[in-house]
């Protein structure tokens, strides 16, 4: 975040540490996540079935506009 100190991202409360980059080929930009990383910070307070269930209603099914930041399936 602070190599675009311009920008303005929409970001997931709570995943700081799972971004994994930034998408410059949409306009604007948009955050990438890491869905493996997300999951992992879920888990410190849930079981992994509720936290995978969380996670695809309220984190990645939610769009929030143009902004809306990228989850990347980072696993098999």
């Amino acid at each position: 975040m602070e190599i675009y100190p311009d920008e303005e991202f929409l970001k997931a409360d709570g995943f700081d540490d799972a971004i994994t980059g930034v998408n410059y080929l949409h306009s604007p930009p948009q955050l990438i996540y890491s869905v493996t990383k997300c999951l992992e910070i879920l888990e410190e307070t849930m079981e992994s079935e509720e936290a995978r269930e969380f996670f695809d209603f309220n984190v990645a099914g939610s769009y929030v506009g143009e902004k809306t930041p990228i989850f990347n399936w980072d696993f098999l």
